[in-house]
């Protein structure tokens, strides 16, 4: 298959209308969000979508919603022409790529010290948009159980903001099916949940996570790892492969032990562990002994730089 050039889009009107118009032709749309600087975790996701539709919409936006004043918005890293790029080479291509200024209304935003200030205080619950501004964006969306453990416990607007910004992206696109990596396990749990419970008419579609040769997952925040700690980071994947062999082949089903190891391997090579936590497939409720198929994810710093990882045991 030979790549497209894809039609870059800034308008949700004109993306709206885009979509329509494709539908109306017969052809069914697949959808992949993205916060951009691709790599080819991204270009999986995108070989997964062409898999099952015909159209591909590819989003870039990096979204403020799901930042508080003090994590890395303003330092994430971004490469638009690059990330053209690396679209147009591939097989089969993308047809359309939705890069909007500005998904949200922001009213009279506050500044960053009073951001700072709401984000010490009992509420927590301001993020990079400046909805306590008074006159912007007041309609937020919540999986209330899912998003609460794991990535939630230390960063509490997060999901909030990431399931707000998806079923904006999902009604301005309207595609039939959107792609998610697994690497980022509660996203795509809480994303599928959201569609289940609010009757999008949206296929919901997980695709494994992408690893380095060496088995670092990969991860746009990847390339803001000095040289050591990219080294360190590899102590992730290491101590999950290890959990997942010890819980399969050495039966082992204590969570307890396994997550003890776990943090023990990331703390010796300079990590600092956010979480480490084995938790049921679906409901992500933790486990304390492994009787039936789990995901041990893990977060963890290395530097100023915050990783992700998991791994499934016992998942046929």
């Amino acid at each position: 298959m030979e790549a497209k050039e894809p039609i870059i889009i800034t308008r949700k009107e004109d993306m709206r209308k885009w979509s329509r118009c494709v539908r109306a032709q017969g052809k069914t749309i697949g959808f992949v969000p993205t916060m951009g600087y691709l790599h080819e975790g991204h270009i999986s996701l995108i070989r997964e979508a062409q898999k099952h539709a015909q159209a591909i919409i590819v989003s870039i936006y990096v979204n403020p919603g799901q930042f508080s004043p003090n994590e890395d918005l303003s330092t994430y890293p971004s490469d638009f022409h690059g990330d053209i790029q690396k679209l147009r080479s591939i097989p089969g291509g993308v047809d359309a790529v939705f890069r909007p200024y500005n998904l949200y209304n922001h009213g009279d935003e506050c500044n960053r010290s009073q951001q700072q200030e709401l984000v010490r205080g009992e509420v927590n619950e301001v993020s990079c948009v400046g909805e306590n501004g008074g006159g912007g964006h007041q309609t937020w969306v919540r999986v209330e159980r899912l998003e609460k453990g794991l990535c939630g416990k230390s960063r509490p607007i997060f999901f909030r903001g990431v399931a707000t910004v998806v079923t904006k992206l999902f009604n301005i696109v309207e595609p039939d099916v959107a792609v998610f990596g697994k690497k980022d396990y509660q996203q795509w749990r809480i994303i599928q949940k959201m569609v289940q419970d609010l009757d999008f008419g949206i296929k919901v579609i997980g695709a494994e996570v992408m690893r380095e040769d060496d088995g670092l997952a990969m991860s746009s925040r990847n390339v803001r790892l000095s040289p050591d700690e990219r080294k360190q980071a590899l102590s992730i994947s290491l101590a999950l492969s290890k959990a997942k062999l010890e819980a399969e082949v050495g039966r082992k089903d204590n969570c307890k032990e396994l997550r003890s190891l776990v943090i023990q391997s990331v703390e010796k090579a300079g990590g600092r562990v956010d979480y480490a936590e084995i938790v049921d497939l679906e409901s992500l409720e933790p486990a304390e002994v492994i009787k039936m198929p789990v995901v041990f994810c893990v977060a963890a710093w290395f530097g100023n730089v915050r990783l992700i990882d998991n791994i499934e045991i016992n998942a046929s």
